[in-house]
């Protein structure tokens, strides 16, 4: 995936100032910021949801607006920061729905086995059959992307995938996502708040600040105090331990 000048308004209102990047294929880049950065809208243009104004976004060599839907959405998925289904439902047909590229509603063995599979990894099997609404927030946040993971793409995109997980399960997150990449060759962007699990698990840290490219580069390169301090306007402390940089920072 490349991203070539992209830019997007709202009314006089600039949110994303022509930002060209290329996307490191079979790894994880998160994307950090302050709020507002215009992070989330660039990763609802990247998917198509949201329109861009100018540029370019390729994935495989051709333009996303140029994918038909039904190719788009069995390369590429998406978790949006807030979703809501009014319906009464399953765990397990909530899942179920990231099969429709496939099965247009006629689950088979393989979208069965895809779903099982989305169910083992974010360790819902026991409450497959609960209906969602008596779910809290993190169980069904993982039901979410238990979804996006049973739509089998090549690429994942997940807007604050760790709302609503306490630390436990923020960081059984990230080891699943982790394992996506590292055994099934996925390639992950997220958008992210927590510094320190983009250090621990990203490959690639994209900085974003006023809707527009900070810096990037490996976590290595981007957890550094000349790149921090005033991307957050903040007196960051960066700590290395057992080889990985980290932040400490607080206001006093």
């Amino acid at each position: 995936m490349e991203l070539k000048k992209v830019s997007k308004s709202y009314g006089t209102k600039k949110v994303i100032s022509e930002i060209s990047l290329p996307i490191k294929e079979g790894a994880i880049t998160a994307f950090i910021g302050p709020n507002g950065a215009g992070k989330s809208t660039l990763l609802a243009m990247m998917s198509r949801l949201t329109p861009k104004d100018t540029g370019f976004i390729y994935i495989d060599g051709g333009d996303v607006k140029t994918w038909k839907q039904d190719a788009l959405a069995k390369k590429l998925s998406i978790l949006k920061q807030s979703n809501s289904f009014s319906l009464k439902l399953t765990v397990r047909e909530l899942v179920s729905f990231g099969r429709f590229p496939y099965s247009k509603g006629r689950l088979k063995k393989e979208d069965e086995e895809k779903i099982q599979e989305a169910l083992v990894y974010l360790g819902l099997v026991e409450m497959a059959e609960d209906d969602v609404g008596t779910l809290s927030g993190g169980q069904l946040q993982r039901a979410y992307i238990a979804m996006v993971l049973a739509q089998d793409t090549d690429y994942i995109l997940l807007d604050e995938p760790l709302n609503n997980l306490d630390m436990n399960y923020g960081v059984q997150m990230m080891k699943t996502l982790r394992r996506l990449v590292d055994e099934l060759g996925k390639t992950i962007i997220l958008v992210i708040h927590d510094i320190n699990f983009a250090a621990s698990y990203a490959d690639e840290i994209v900085a974003m600040k006023n809707g527009e490219l900070f810096a990037s580069g490996s976590t290595d390169e981007m957890m550094t105090k000349e790149i921090l301090d005033p991307l957050y306007e903040m007196d960051i402390r960066i700590v290395e331990i057992e080889g990985k940089r980290f932040c400490l920072y607080f206001n006093e």
